[in-house]
C-alpha cells in the first residue's frame, strides 16, 4: 500500500553573530569539536523485516544533509512541497546502503546499489525473497529490485516515477511486480506564469462559516493551481519483474491507491476541483472508486466535496463516507465509516458513527457491520468472524474497544476496554498483527483462535515497562508473556511464535545502544537471549553522563517528573551547576493522568540534531521534559488557568533540582521548540525564575491563530480573554531576561509562521530587552541541514555561556 502522502523570495536573509548589535547575515558557526564529530556521523539505522520472519533489512542512513541539499528548490503547493527536479518530495528521508540478515544461519548480504545512491524507501516482497527500492534522481524517481539470497539487483525503470505523493509503488500480492506511479508520458513542460498579471486574485465567502487552521504552503493563484495539476498528476502502472508495463487507467491526481488484498482491485482516490486557497490537498474534493487492473471503474464509493467548512473541533469529520479502505483479512471487502450527525459534534445524536461493508463485485448495498457513540478510531481485522473496532471522543478522552462478529452484520458487540485515552497505566496496549493475504496484516492469534496478542508501553509509577500479554477472546483476561525490566528496557518488534514463545525484541539500557534479539521464554538464564545486530554506541563522549527519573509535586497536589542529567564525572561537592530545562507543555482533563510516570530511565540517551542534550558536554546540566500538564477537569477548559500551571510547574522543577544540590538556582535557563517556545516566552513574561530563555520555532501572537491551537478547540472570540492571557506577546513589556529567539524561515507547521519570531522580536527590541533572532534560511519546523543545526548549537550555547553560566548577570 502507497499513501502518499513569494513568502521568502531565495534562501538569504537574516543570520545574526553573537556579537551582532543589529540585523547582518554571518557565516554558519559551528559548536565545539566534540559536538562537531557527532553532528558528522552516520545516523542509527533502522531495521524492517520480511513477512515470514526470516530475515530483516538494515536501512543505512547518512549523515546530515548538507545546505545545498537542503536550500535546494522546491515547489511549496497545496500543503506539500515538493523538488520540480526529481519530481519527489522534497524534504523526505533517504537512505544510504541497504544489507539483508538471515535470523538465525545464513550469510548477511549486501544490496548492490548505485553509486551514492539516494534510496527512498525499501520494500519486501510478499514470499521475502525480494526487496523493491526506489531511488531519487534527477528527473524523477526510479525503481530497482533486489535479490535478497545474494544482494544482486536489477534497475526495473529509468527516473520516471512519479513521488509528489510519496512513495509512488506497492508490490501486487503475488510478487510478480508492483504497481506505481509514473509520470504521465503526455506531460510537457511546467507551465510558466504570465509576465503580465491579467487581474487580481478574488477570493469570496458566501456566509457559510470555515474556521480553518492556519495551514502553511496554500494554493495562491491560478498559477499554482496549474503547477499542482502538472506536477502532482500521475499515471497508475503494473510494472511486472518480467515484460513490458501496463497502464492502469487514465491520468489523474491519485492521492492514493490501496491494492486489493487478493490483488484484483485497485481502491484509488483521485482529487480534483474546485481547489481551495483555504485548506491543503487532503481537504480537496476527492473521487473515490474501485478500479479492476485495467483501470476500468468498477465502483464509485465517493465523490467528497471541497472541505472548507468542518467545525473547529477535534471530533468533527467530513460528512458522507470516510476512512475508505479494504478489510484486511477478505479477499476484497470495502469498509469504510460515515457520521450520522453530519460531522458536527455539537449535534446531539446517539449515534455518531456508521461502519459499513461492501464485498466485491461491489454491486449490492452496503450492510452495517456496527453502530458507535463515538468516533471511529479504527479496526484490527482478524477473521470472518472476529475484529476489533476502537471508538473515541477527543474532549472527554473516553476510548472504548469492542469485539464484533463481521458475519453478523448490525449486531452489537461486545466491551473489551474502556478507559480514559489520557490514562497510561491503565493503557491495555495494541493488538499484534501478522501478514495475511496479500500481506495485508491481520491479528495475530494462537493456534486454535482463542487468543490474540497485546503489546505496549507498560506505564506505570515505576516508569514504562514493554510488555507481551496474551488475551482470552472470550473473556478479556490476559497473561502477561513478558516485560521489560531493570536495567533494560526491552519492547517486542515482532512474534515468531506466540504458542512457543518466541519473539523478536529491541533491547537497550543506560548504557548499552538498541540492538535486536531473539528472546526464548521456554529457556533459561542466558540461553533466553541471542543478540542479532551489533549497533554501536555513536556518541561515545556521553558514555559517562549519568541519567536519573525524578519525582516531585506543585502545590495543587499535581505529581510532576523528569529526566535529570548530569555530566560525566560531576561531582556534587564541587557545587551546584549551571542548569538548562527543555520542556513542552501538554493539555489533561485529569489530574490524576496528568501525574502518571513518562519515559524510562533505562532506555539509550543520545543526543541527535541540535539537541539541548548536547549541553552536558558544555559544562550543563539538564532537565530534560518536566511535565507542564495544564489540567482542566469538569467543565473547566485546560487554558482558563494556563499561566497560573505553567508558572507553579516551573517552580517546583526549579525548586526539585535546587533541593538536591545539584542546580544554582540563579543559573538556570529554559527552553522549548514550538508549543515549548511559546511555553519559554511566557514563563519569562509571567514570573522571574529563569535566567534566560531559548525559544525555537514558536507563535506568540495568538490573534494569529484565531480558530484554534495546539488542543485548544475554541475560537478568539469564543474565549478572547484566554486568547490575550496566553499570548506572550501581549505581555512582551513584562519579559525582562533574555530571550534567543532561532526560527526556520521555510517553517511549515501550522500556526508558526516566521512572523511569530519576527514580529516578537521587533516588540522585544522595541522594549528595549535584551533579545537575539536568528532565522535559518531554507529551514522548516524542524531543522535538518548540518550547517544549520552546527549553527542552532552553536547559538544555543553561547547564549546559556553569556547569560546563564556566568556567576553574576552580564550585561550584552
Amino acid at each position: 500500500m502507497f499513501h502518499r502522502l513569494a513568502r521568502y523570495p531565495g534562501v538569504v536573509l537574516l543570520i545574526l553573530a553573537l556579537p551582532a548589535r543589529g540585523s547582518a547575515q554571518e557565516k554558519y558557526q559551528d559548536p565545539s569539536p566534540v559536538i562537531a564529530r557527532i553532528l558528522g556521523a552516520p545516523a542509527a539505522p533502522l531495521v524492517s523485516f520480511n513477512a515470514d520472519r526470516t530475515k530483516f533489512l538494515i536501512l543505512e542512513r547518512p549523515g546530515l544533509p548538507p545546505i545545498a541539499e537542503v536550500a535546494a528548490p522546491e515547489l511549496r503547493l497545496a500543503g506539500e512541497r515538493i523538488n520540480a527536479t526529481t519530481n519527489a518530495l522534497s524534504r523526505a528521508p533517504s537512505f544510504s546502503a541497504l544489507i539483508v540478515q538471515p535470523i538465525g544461519v545464513g550469510e548477511t548480504r549486501r544490496i548492490v546499489v548505485p553509486w551514492k545512491a539516494r534510496i527512498s524507501s525499501a520494500l519486501w516482497s510478499p514470499d521475502g525473497k525480494r526487496v523493491a527500492y526506489t531511488q531519487i534522481q534527477d528527473g524523477g524517481v526510479s525503481l530497482w529490485v533486489a535479490e535478497a539470497a545474494n544482494g544482486e539487483t536489477r534497475n526495473l525503470t529509468g527516473p520516471v516515477l512519479n513521488g509528489t505523493f510519496g512513495n509512488p509503488c506497492q508490490w501486487l500480492p503475488s510478487g510478480s511486480g508492483l504497481v506505481c506511479a509514473r509520470i504521465p508520458a503526455s506531460r510537457t513542460v511546467a507551465p510558466v506564469a504570465p509576465s503580465v498579471p491579467t487581474g487580481p486574485v478574488v477570493q469570496e465567502s458566501e456566509g457559510r462559516p470555515a474556521p480553518n487552521p492556519t495551514y502553511e504552503d496554500l494554493l495562491q493563484n491560478p498559477q499554482d493551481e496549474l503547477l499542482f495539476e502538472h506536477y502532482f498528476t500521475d499515471q497508475l502502472v503494473i510494472v511486472p519483474l518480467s515484460g513490458p508495463d501496463q497502464l492502469v487507467g487514465p491520468p489523474g491526481l491519485h492521492q492514493d491507491a490501496q491494492i486489493s488484498p487478493d490483488g484484483r482491485y485497485l481502491l484509488v482516490q483521485t482529487l480534483h476541483r474546485p481547489f481551495s486557497y483555504l485548506v491543503p490537498a487532503s481537504r480537496f474534493p476527492t473521487l473515490t472508486e474501485v478500479w479492476d487492473l485495467s483501470g476500468q471503474v468498477v465502483k464509485v464509493v465517493s465523490d467528497r466535496v471541497l472541505q472548507e467548512n468542518i467545525p473547529r473541533s477535534a471530533d468533527a469529520v467530513p460528512a458522507g463516507p470516510r476512512a475508505i479502505t479494504w478489510r484486511t483479512d477478505m479477499p476484497a471487502t470495502l469498509v469504510w465509516a460515515e457520521a450520522q450527525d453530519g460531522g458536527n459534534p455539537a449535534f446531539p445524536v446517539k449515534t455518531r458513527d456508521r461502519l459499513f461493508l461492501l464485498d466485491a463485485p461491489f454491486a449490492g448495498k452496503p450492510v452495517t457491520l456496527t453502530d458507535l457513540e463515538f468516533r471511529t478510531r479504527g479496526v484490527v481485522w482478524g477473521r470472518a468472524d472476529l475484529a476489533v473496532v476502537t471508538e473515541g471522543w477527543s474532549r472527554t478522552r473516553r476510548t472504548r474497544s469492542w469485539i464484533v462478529n463481521p458475519s453478523r452484520p448490525g449486531a452489537a458487540g461486545r466491551l473489551l476496554f474502556d478507559r480514559s485515552s489520557e490514562d497510561r497505566y491503565s493503557d491495555p496496549g495494541r493488538f499484534v498483527t501478522r501478514p495475511g493475504l496479500g500481506n495485508a496484516p491481520v491479528m495475530l492469534t494462537s493456534k486454535d483462535g482463542k487468543f490474540a496478542f497485546l503489546t505496549g508501553d507498560g506505564a506505570s509509577d515505576q516508569g514504562d515497562q514493554p510488555f507481551v500479554d496474551r488475551i482470552e477472546l472470550a473473556t478479556g483476561k490476559t497473561l502477561r508473556l513478558m516485560h521489560s525490566e531493570a536495567p533494560y528496557y526491552e519492547q517486542a518488534v515482532a512474534i515468531l511464535d506466540p504458542d512457543l514463545g518466541r519473539f523478536i525484541t529491541r533491547r537497550e539500557s543506560a548504557s548499552e545502544p538498541p540492538n535486536y534479539f531473539i528472546r526464548d521464554l521456554k529457556k533459561r538464564g542466558s540461553q533466553q537471549l541471542s543478540q542479532i545486530t551489533r549497533f554501536q554506541d555513536p556518541a561515545p563522549e556521553f558514555a559517562g553522563v549519568t541519567k536519573q527519573r525524578i519525582t516531585y509535586s506543585r502545590p495543587d497536589g499535581v505529581q510532576l517528573s523528569a529526566t535529570l542529567y548530569l555530566p560525566a564525572g560531576y561531582d556534587k561537592s564541587k557545587g551546584p551547576l549551571p542548569f538548562f530545562f527543555w520542556a513542552y507543555p501538554q493539555e489533561f482533563r485529569s489530574a490524576k493522568a496528568a501525574s502518571q510516570i513518562v519515559g524510562s530511565p533505562y532506555q539509550f540517551s543520545r543526543p541527535s540534531g541540535a539537541s539541548h542534550l548536547f549541553l552536558l558536554l558544555e559544562g550543563y546540566g539538564v532537565l530534560d521534559g518536566p511535565t507542564m500538564p495544564i489540567v482542566g477537569e469538569g467543565d473547566k477548559e485546560p487554558n482558563d488557568t494556563y499561566v497560573e500551571q505553567l508558572v507553579a510547574s516551573a517552580q517546583a522543577a526549579v525548586d526539585k533540582v535546587v533541593s538536591m544540590g545539584v542546580a544554582d538556582p540563579k543559573r538556570i535557563g529554559v527552553g522549548g521548540h514550538s508549543y515549548g517556545a511559546f511555553m519559554t516566552a511566557n514563563l519569562l513574561a509571567h514570573s522571574h525564575i529563569f535566567r534566560a530563555g531559548i525559544a525555537r520555532s514558536g507563535a506568540y501572537n495568538r490573534s494569529l491563530t484565531p480558530f484554534g491551537f495546539q488542543n485548544e478547540d475554541r475560537s478568539y472570540w469564543e474565549a478572547q480573554d484566554v486568547y490575550n492571557r496566553m499570548a506572550p506577546f501581549n505581555y512582551a513589556d513584562k519579559i525582562k531576561e533574555p530571550l534567543l529567539m532561532i526560527h526556520g524561515m521555510a517553517d511549515d507547521n501550522t500556526g508558526t509562521f516566521p512572523i511569530q519570531s519576527e514580529r516578537m522580536y521587533a516588540a522585544l527590541k522595541g522594549l528595549g530587552t535584551k533579545v537575539r533572532l536568528v532565522l535559518l534560511p531554507a529551514e522548516a519546523h524542524g531543522y535538518r541541514a548540518r550547517e544549520s543545526i552546527g549553527h542552532t548549537l552553536f547559538e544555543m550555547t553561547s547564549w546559556l555561556d553569556r547569560y546563564v553560566k556566568p556567576q553574576q548577570a552580564m550585561t550584552p
